[in-house]
């Protein structure tokens, strides 16, 4: 059997496991179905790495439980309004750029640690996604003169709604984000001109979204 085939059945159990954690967007769960998980974890841990579980990728930060990442890609797919570009906070391993980018047009992600965006960015060109415009910077100030997004995820908690964020989001545009320290919770938000329906999705345990950027 060989190692691709492997791989792609790998890719569709761990869409099965999804749909039994309640997933179900058929564009979503193919997306994680063709995304080789074991490309984005440390070598040890490629054992686990079509588990619906987090795993560390170093530096202190995670590569997000599947069912997360599929969970906030639905919502921001599942939007009434149309959806082209998509600004994501927290490059991290670039496993949720890497779904979001066989999803939507355009692609802009920002990551603080240069290190890990280094290796995110080398490792999404070497899977031929050519979409992905990355950034090395602050996740807080967001990518200001690329806006507006039709959608916006951050991938790591904040304690508060970032103000740069959403005005950065287009009117009608969605936003998926963690919030809170000790306990947090995923918020979608929806932008109406300059008001903001704001929807608690589930509780969730992300590392935080730290100011500033770091080598």
């Amino acid at each position: 059997m060989s190692l691709t085939l492997n791989l792609a059945r790998s890719g569709e159990r761990l869409a099965h496991l999804l749909i039994q954690a309640g997933i179900t967007n058929h564009q979503v769960l193919e997306a994680i179905a063709r995304v080789p998980r074991e490309a984005f974890v440390q070598p040890a841990l490629t054992h686990k790495a079509y588990e619906n579980t987090a795993l560390p990728i170093g530096k202190g930060q995670t590569i997000s439980q599947p069912a997360i990442v599929a969970r906030m890609t639905e919502i921001i797919i599942d939007n009434e309004a149309p959806v082209k570009n998509v600004l994501e906070i927290g490059t991290g391993c670039g496993y949720q750029t890497a779904v979001l980018a066989q999803l939507f047009d355009k692609i802009y992600t920002v990551e603080r640690i240069s290190s890990l965006q280094f290796q995110a960015r080398r490792l999404l060109r070497q899977l031929d996604l050519h979409n992905i415009n990355f950034k090395h910077g602050d996740g807080w100030k967001g990518w200001s003169s690329k806006a507006p997004y039709d959608a916006i995820i951050v991938t790591a908690a904040a304690a508060n709604l970032p103000t740069k964020l959403l005005e950065q989001l287009t009117d009608g545009g969605t936003m998926v984000i963690p919030i809170g320290t000790e306990e947090q919770v995923l918020k979608r938000i929806i932008r109406t001109g300059d008001d903001y329906q704001i929807t608690d999705v589930a509780n969730v345990k992300f590392v935080p979204l730290v100011a500033g950027d770091t080598e």
